[in-house]
């Protein structure tokens, strides 16, 4: 059985981040969970943005603290978008703060960005072929 995927966004306005996933990347509120999430969709997974206070430990035994300033995290969201320069207006527009400009790839393009609660993302414009330009069979190698 494949694992089911959800994408879990912490934020500490709701309104806001509805708010502000709605402008930029186009998702949409569907339900409100309590006082503590709302789900929105138009992407591939399901995303719940999730009210947690700043200053909050993430799991008992947390080192630090959440923090809405810009952080840094492995784990990114990538929005494959049609055209990027528009994509990237209205990110800006609301409330993304740009890390990058548009740079081109064999590809296509993409933008690095942050929300305007540290999360980063990146904006990305496929071409034609996408990362079929790029792509080989995938052989183990060896460690």
């Amino acid at each position: 059985m494949m694992p089911t995927v959800s994408i879990n966004i912490d934020v500490d306005d709701l309104e806001a981040g509805v708010a502000f996933y709605a402008a930029a990347v186009g998702l949409t509120p569907v339900r409100r969970l309590g006082d503590f999430a709302v789900e929105l969709s138009g992407a591939q997974a399901p995303v719940f943005l999730l009210r947690k206070a700043p200053a909050t430990l993430a799991f008992a035994g947390a080192a630090v603290v959440r923090d809405y300033a810009r952080h840094w995290t492995p784990v990114h969201l990538d929005f494959l978008v049609e055209e990027i320069a528009g994509a990237l207006g209205r990110a800006l527009s609301a409330g993304a703060r740009a890390e990058s400009a548009i740079e081109a790839y064999p590809w296509g393009k993409m933008a690095l960005l942050a929300d305007p609660f540290g999360n980063g993302f990146c904006l990305i414009e496929l071409d034609a072929a996408g990362y079929g330009a790029i792509a080989t069979p995938y052989v183990q190698r060896e460690h």
